[in-house]
C-alpha cells in the first residue's frame, strides 16, 4: 500500500470511528484506531460543519437563536450517533456513583443512564446551546463549530497518547496509542481549522485542551486511565472549555 493510500485508509477509519457517516472501509485498513488519530480533527471539523447546517436551517426559518442553536446540536448528535454524549453520561455515572475502581468501571459499562449522567447531559447541552446562540452571527458560528469540533477531537487524541487504558479490553484498549507525528499532524490540522477565528481561535484551542484535562485527571485518579467513555467525556468537556474561552474573547 502506498503512503497516500494508507493515509486515505486512516482517514476513512477515523470517520467510521467518530461518526455515523456511511463511509466504507477497505480491506487494507489500519490495524488500530490510533493510526487514524491524526485525522480526528478533520472528522471534528466536518461534524462542526454539519452542525452549522442545522443552525442555518433554523436561521433560514427565522427561528429564535436558541432554537437555531438546538438545531445545530441536534445535527451534531445525529451525525455522531450521540457517541460522545453517551460517553459523558457513562463517565458521570461511573465517577459519581461508583465506590471503588471496579464498581466505577462496572457502572460505566452498564447501558442504563443514572441521575449523574442525565444531569451532565442536561448541563452540557444547555451551556452549549446558550453559547452558540450568544455567538449569533452565521459566519462566526460556522467558524466556531468547525474549530471546536476539531480541537475537542484533538483532546481525545492527546488523551489516547498520554493515558494508559483502564481496562484490559474495550475501546480504550483496542484503540491503541498514537505516535508523535500523528499528534503533531493533529495539532497542525486543529490550528488550521481555528485559523479563521484569529487570536480567539488560539484561545479556544487552549481552552479546549485545558478543560478537557479535567475529566482526564479525574479518570486517571479514580480508574487509572482512559476508556471509550472517558474519551467521550474529554471531548464534551473540551468543547465546553472552547466555547467558554471563545465567548470570553469575542463577546462583551
Amino acid at each position: 500500500m502506498t503512503a497516500l493510500a494508507q493515509r486515505l485508509a486512516e482517514l476513512r477509519l477515523a470517520f467510521v470511528f467518530l461518526t455515523r457517516l456511511p463511509i466504507p472501509l477497505d480491506e487494507a485498513r489500519p490495524s488500530t484506531v490510533a493510526q487514524a488519530g491524526w485525522a480526528f480533527p478533520i472528522c471534528g471539523a466536518v461534524v462542526g460543519l454539519i452542525a452549522w447546517l442545522g443552525y442555518a436551517v433554523g436561521a433560514a426559518l427565522a427561528l429564535p437563536g436558541l432554537i437555531c442553536a438546538l438545531f445545530a446540536i441536534a445535527a451534531g448528535v445525529l451525525v455522531t450517533g450521540a457517541l460522545h454524549e453517551d460517553g459523558l453520561a457513562d463517565f458521570a455515572d461511573g465517577m459519581g456513583g461508583g465506590g471503588d475502581r471496579a464498581r466505577k468501571l462496572e457502572i460505566m459499562r452498564d447501558s442504563a443512564t443514572g441521575s449523574y449522567g442525565v444531569l451532565a447531559l442536561i448541563l452540557v447541552v444547555a451551556i452549549k446551546t446558550v453559547a452558540i446562540a450568544e455567538i449569533g452571527a452565521m459566519g462566526m458560528v460556522l467558524a466556531a463549530l468547525v474549530a471546536l469540533g476539531a480541537a475537542s477531537r484533538l483532546a481525545m487524541l492527546v488523551a489516547m497518547a498520554l493515558m494508559p487504558p483502564a481496562r484490559t479490553d474495550g475501546l480504550g484498549k483496542e484503540a491503541g496509542a498514537p505516535d508523535r507525528w500523528r499528534i503533531g499532524v493533529g495539532f497542525a490540522l486543529t490550528l488550521l481549522a481555528a485559523a479563521p477565528l484569529g487570536v480567539a481561535g488560539i484561545g479556544a484551542v487552549i481552552g479546549t485542551l485545558t478543560v478537557a484535562a479535567i475529566p482526564a485527571l479525574i479518570a486517571w485518579r479514580q480508574i487509572g486511565g482512559q476508556t471509550g467513555d472517558v474519551l467521550g467525556a474529554i471531548q464534551q468537556f473540551g468543547e465546553l472549555g472552547g466555547w467558554m474561552a471563545l465567548l470570553a474573547l469575542t463577546v462583551g
